[in-house]
């Protein structure tokens, strides 16, 4: 069996810096990616508008010109957000839409993830003046949605956790003072954001990645398989049921592709594990079989349009952008994923990290 579909495009994923950003790049490209949304948590973080990089920030600019030089210019589409921080002003919000560099805004929770300390509170935002520019300009906010400062109970429990506190405390409130705020709650992990965002008004969607569509809490504490640590972490079956409902029913509009790759060269470290998974490479497959494991046929024409929404349509929709007129094709065919070699050194992806074998391969 082989699907042919418009190139997707990656809604949230990481290039990071220096040179193995082309690498990183090559991989996005092989899988049949169209463009990327690529996140802003760089070091230095992308904290400005326009210029030179300088010791405490890129811009927007100056890092879409890295990226760009490094292959990203063979992308039809390539976002890069401004990453929110306590420098960040309605003025430099307005500045960004006049230029046409701002499409986006990334909001992290202050020290919720990897180069994540740059972010402030959901609290010291909401009904401020940066979000009400956003609002007036239509820029969207891209949500790490978990609350930060919790203890271990609070951060991950049966009952609760950090993603869930965040959207049955923050994102009501956040809805009620910006009404017309365009929202993409990225990653989410638990039936809470998934019922959250379905109820929503058509301004807010989400990215789902394929590791939370394949995988639960279970995978990664059965042997510690480390290379399934992200941030937010996987959770329950019950939530990845809510999810693979989110994404797989017929005609829905708001859920989309974003991977969140995060490639790390060293993921066990001394004090802890790097959190990200790398699916440079292999995320159509992954998502592929993520949808066949949920009992989506995609050998018939209705399990494919499912599929093709999904991957290829709702985010370039979201976005305002049309979706690509190029095509990718996969077979239905196992397949391995090597090592990914780096100037800066090898990147295990998530597939081989799991010890996986891939049901799907990509042709051509």
């Amino acid at each position: 069996m082989i699907l042919t579909l418009p190139k997707w495009f990656d809604l949230h994923t990481h290039f990071r810096q220096g040179p193995a950003m082309a690498s990183y790049i090559k991989a996005h490209l092989h899988m049949g990616c169209a463009g990327a949304l690529a996140m802003p948590n760089t070091q230095p973080p992308v904290s400005r508008i326009s210029g030179a990089a300088q010791a405490d920030g890129w811009s927007i600019e100056g890092y879409s010109a890295e990226l760009r030089a490094a292959g990203a210019a063979a992308f039809e589409q390539l976002i890069v957000p401004l990453y929110l921080t306590r420098q960040t002003t309605a003025a430099m919000i307005r500045e960004g839409a006049a230029a046409g560099l701002l499409r986006a805004c990334k909001y992290y929770p202050p020290h919720g993830t990897t180069n994540a300390e740059h972010g402030l509170p959901m609290d010291d935002l909401i009904g401020g003046e940066v979000l009400h520019a956003m609002e007036e300009l239509g820029i969207v906010l891209c949500i790490h949605g978990e609350q930060h400062a919790l203890t271990g109970p609070d951060y991950l429990d049966a009952q609760q956790n950090a993603e869930t506190h965040f959207y049955r405390e923050r994102m009501p409130r956040l809805l009620d003072a910006h009404p017309r705020l365009r929202i993409v709650c990225e990653h989410i992990t638990t039936r809470t954001a998934a019922e959250f965002v379905a109820a929503a008004p058509e301004h807010v969607g989400a990215t789902i990645t394929p590791q939370h569509l394949l995988f639960t809490l279970g995978h990664l504490i059965q042997g510690l398989k480390y290379h399934l640590y992200c941030l937010p972490v996987v959770k329950f079956e019950d939530d990845r049921m809510a999810l693979r409902q989110a994404a797989m029913e017929e005609g829905q509009r708001r859920f989309f592709a974003g991977t969140d790759s995060a490639p790390h060269t060293t993921k066990a470290t001394a004090c802890g594990c790097a959190a990200g998974c790398f699916t440079g490479g292999c995320a159509p497959q992954l998502y592929a079989m993520a949808f066949e494991d949920a009992g989506v046929d995609l050998g018939t024409g209705y399990g494919r349009a499912r599929f093709e929404r999904f991957l290829c349509l709702n985010g370039p929709a979201f976005y305002s952008f049309p979706a690509s007129p190029q095509r990718f094709q996969m077979e239905k065919a196992p397949s391995q994923t090597p090592l990914l070699e780096t100037p800066a050194g090898p990147v295990t992806p998530l597939p081989t990290g799991l010890d996986l074998e891939l049901t799907w391969r990509m042709v051509g």
